[in-house]
C-alpha cells in the first residue's frame, strides 16, 4: 500500500517496532532491450532494477541562479534544477520500465534559493491557507518514492519541517532524528518498497533514512530539547538486522553525510559528521549507500565491510539536481530467496537534457513571483564592490558585512552593562563571485553576499582568545615560503578547509604570514593602534554557525552569550540598506589585515 503519514504518526505514538513501515508497491513492467526486467526460462530466474538518487538540492527547481538573475552557469558548464532531473528520470524510467525503478534523495532540500526562501519566509508555507512548497509539488510531480532529512531541514525551524512533511507525497526519513524525551524516532526511519516481477517473486526494497548528528551544533536553537541526533553507525547497526527480518531482499541507505570519516566540528560530539563509508564498513546487510552532504561527485565508491567481506557501493551525486546517481542491481533467485548478485552506480549529467516543461509549466507563477521579489530595488551603492579576492585580500563587500554586524550588536547593547565593550565582528566569504554594482541594489545583490540562513549573536572574548581564533583561522592558507612562487589560486583551502570557514575579524588589524607553519602565522596585532591586550574583553559579533561550534573554532562556543538575535543576518543587511538608503564605502571600508610573507604582503 502507498505510504501515508497521517496513519505512521499514529502508529508511532504508540509503538516503535513498526516505525517507519511505509510499503509501497511498483507494478512490474516491461523493459527496455538492455534495460532492467526479469529472465528465466530454463536457468536461474534473474530481476534487475535500478535505484535512481538526488541530494543536496538545496531549493532548485529550476536552472536559474536568482542572485544573478540569469540562468545558472559555473566553469564546468553545469546545470541546476529538479526540472532538468525530471527529463533525466523519464527517459531512465523509460528505458528501465518505470516499476523496475525507485527515485530517493539524500536530503537538504528545503533551504538554499531566494525561491525556498521565499517560501519559508515571505510566503510561507506555514501560515492559514498558506502555499504548497515549491520543493514538495515538484518532487511529488516527479514521483519520489522517499528522501532522507538533510540538516538544513531544520534552518527554518520544526513547524515548517513538519508542514513540508504533510505536503509531501514520500516520507521524509531519519532514523537518527529521536525524539528528545522519548528517544523514539520523530520522523519514519525507512520505507518499504515492493517490485512486482513477472517471475511471481516480489522483490523487497528497504530504503534506511540517515540524517547529520551535527544538526545538535548548527540548528542548536531549533531541536535543543526537542530532538537528538546520534550517530549514523549505531542507528544503522540497530536498523538494518530489522529490515532484513521484515524480509528486505535489498537495503540502500540515504545518507545525509559524506564519506571522509572526518567532522568539521572535532570532538564537539561523539557522533562522525560525514560516516558514510563508516556505514558500509562497520554494519553488515546494506548493498548500497546514496551519500550527501559533501557536495561531491562520486559516480561509484566500493567499500568493503569488515564482517563480511562484502563491497557496499557507495555514490554521490554532487549537489543542487547537476547529476542523477543509479544504482543498478541484478538479483538472482536462490533456495528460496531474492539474493543481490551485482550492483553497481553511476551517474548522469544533467546539462545533457532540457528542463521537463512539466516542472516548468506547474511552478511558473512560484518562479516569477520570486524572480519579483529579488529584484526589489532597496537602496543604492557608490562604488563596486566584488568578492573574488576576499580569500587573500581585505575587501570592502566583507568590510560591509562586519560593519553591519557590529552596529547591530553596538546598537542592542546599548544601555546594558556591556555597552562600555569594544566590539569586533567576524565574516567569511561564502561565494567568491557576490556582486554589489554601483547604482541601485536590490534584494539579490544583498542575498548574494550572505547566502546562509544564519543568525547573529554577540559573545564575550578576550583579547588572548581572540589571538587563538585568529591563529586557528589562518589555517586556511597554504605554508608558503617567501622565496616560492606565487600563485594566489593556490595559496587558499589547506587540508580542504573551505571558505566558510575562514574568518576575518573587524576592528582589530594584523597580518598573516604564510611562511610560517600553520599554528604560527598572527603577527602585529592592535586594537586602537595599540599592540592587543591579552586581558581585555571584547563582544564578538558573530554567526549562530560558528557561536555553537561549527568549524571547531576555539573558545567562541564556550563564551559568555549577552544578546541573540532571531532574525537572519541576510534580513539584517537587507534592512540596513533599506534604512540608509545608500552604501557609502568610505564609512567603513578599511585595510586591516594582510597576507604576507615574513612580513611582506602578498597583494
Amino acid at each position: 500500500m502507498p505510504f501515508d503519514r497521517r496513519t505512521f504518526l499514529a502508529k508511532s505514538a504508540a509503538t516503535s517496532a513498526g516505525l517507519g513501515l511505509a510499503l509501497s508497491a511498483s507494478p512490474a513492467a516491461a523493459a527496455a532491450p538492455g534495460g532492467s526486467g526479469a529472465s528465466g526460462g530454463s536457468g536461474a530466474k534473474r530481476y534487475s532494477f535500478t535505484v535512481m538518487g538526488t541530494t543536496d538540492l538545496h531549493g532548485n527547481v529550476f536552472n536559474w541562479d536568482y542572485f544573478t538573475d540569469a540562468e545558472f552557469t559555473d566553469r564546468s558548464n553545469n546545470d541546476v534544477g529538479l526540472a532538468k532531473i525530471s527529463t533525466l528520470v523519464d527517459q531512465v524510467r523509460a528505458a528501465r520500465g518505470a516499476g523496475n525503478t525507485l527515485l530517493i534523495d539524500a536530503g537538504d532540500t528545503i533551504q538554499g534559493t531566494q525561491l525556498s526562501y521565499y517560501y519559508a519566509k515571505v510566503d510561507p508555507i506555514t501560515a492559514e491557507s498558506g502555499p504548497v512548497h515549491p520543493m514538495a509539488q515538484a518532487m511529488n510531480a516527479i514521483r519520489y518514492d522517499a528522501a532522507a532529512l538533510g540538516n538544513h531541514e531544520f534552518n527554518y525551524g520544526i513547524p515548517l519541517l513538519r508542514k513540508f512533511e504533510e505536503q509531501c507525497d514520500f516520507p521524509l526519513l531519519g532514523a537518527n532524528a529521536l525524539d528528545a524525551k522519548t528517544l523514539k524516532p520523530a520522523f519514519p526511519p525507512y520505507s518499504m518498497h515492493v517490485l512486482r516481477t513477472p517471475l511471481g517473486r516480489d522483490v523487497k526494497v528497504a530504503v534506511l533514512g540517515l540524517t547529520n548528528p551535527g544538526i545538535a551544533i548548527w540548528d542548536k536553537a531549533n531541536v535543543q530539547g526537542r530532538m537528538v541526533f546520534p550517530g549514523l553507525e549505531e542507528q544503522a547497526a540497530y536498523w538494518v538486522p530489522r529490515l532484513r527480518s521484515m524480509g528486505a531482499d535489498v537495503v540502500v541507505v540515504s545518507a545525509h553525510s559524506g564519506s571522509s570519516g572526518t567532522s568539521s566540528y572535532g570532538d564537539q560530539l561523539p557522533y562522525i559528521e560525514n560516516a558514510a563509508a563508516l556505514v558500509a564498513e562497520q554494519v553488515p546487510g546494506i548493498d548500497a549507500i546514496l551519500v550527501g552532504h559533501a557536495h561531491t561527485e562520486i559516480p561509484e565508491y566500493r567499500v568493503a565491510n569488515k564482517e563480511t567481506g562484502k563491497e557496499v557501493v557507495l555514490s554521490e551525486p554532487l549537489k543542487w539536481g547537476q547529476r542523477l546517481t543509479l544504482f543498478d542491481f541484478s538479483l538472482v533467485w536462490e533456495r528460496g530467496r531474492w539474493v543481490v548478485e551485482s550492483v553497481g552506480a553511476s551517474v548522469l549529467n544533467s546539462n545533457t537534457v532540457p528542463e521537463d516543461p512539466a516542472i516548468v509549466a506547474l511552478l511558473d507563477d512560484e518562479h516569477r513571483k520570486v524572480v519579483a521579489y529579488v529584484n526589489q530595488v532597496i537602496g543604492s551603492n557608490d562604488a563596486e564592490m566584488r568578492s573574488v579576492e576576499a580569500p587573500w585580500k581585505d575587501v570592502p563587500i566583507i568590510d560591509l558585512i562586519n560593519h553591519i554586524q557590529e552596529e547591530t550588536v553596538r546598537t542592542a547593547l546599548a544601555g546594558t552593562e556591556y555597552a562600555a565593550l569594544p566590539v569586533v565582528s567576524q565574516a567569511a566569504c561564502f561565494s567568491r563571485t557576490a556582486l554589489i554594482p554601483a547604482g541601485q541594489v536590490t534584494i539579490r545583490d544583498v542575498a548574494g553576499l550572505y547566502v546562509y540562513e544564519n543568525t547573529l549573536e554577540a559573545r564575550i572574548l578576550t583579547g588572548a582568545q581572540l589571538r587563538d581564533y585568529l591563529e586557528y583561522s589562518a589555517r586556511y592558507y597554504v605554508q608558503t615560503a617567501a622565496a616560492d612562487p606565487l600563485d594566489l589560486a593556490k595559496i587558499t583551502n589547506a587540508g580542504g578547509t573551505p571558505d566558510y570557514n575562514y574568518d576575518v575579524v573587524s576592528g582589530l588589524s594584523y597580518d598573516v604570514d604564510i611562511a610560517q607553519p600553520a599554528g604560527s602565522r598572527i603577527r602585529n596585532v592592535t586594537f586602537g593602534g595599540a599592540p592587543l591586550d591579552d586581558a581585555a574583553r571584547f563582544v564578538l559579533a558573530v554567526n549562530n554557525y560558528r557561536a555553537n561550534g561549527g568549524g571547531n573554532f576555539p573558545h567562541v562556543a564556550a563564551a559568555q552569550q549577552v544578546w541573540a538575535n532571531s532574525d537572519e543576518i541576510r534580513n539584517t543587511m537587507i534592512g540596513w540598506v533599506r534604512a540608509k538608503g545608500a552604501i557609502v564605502q568610505s564609512e567603513f571600508a578599511a585595510t586591516e589585515w594582510r597576507v604576507t610573507r615574513d612580513g611582506v604582503p602578498v597583494v
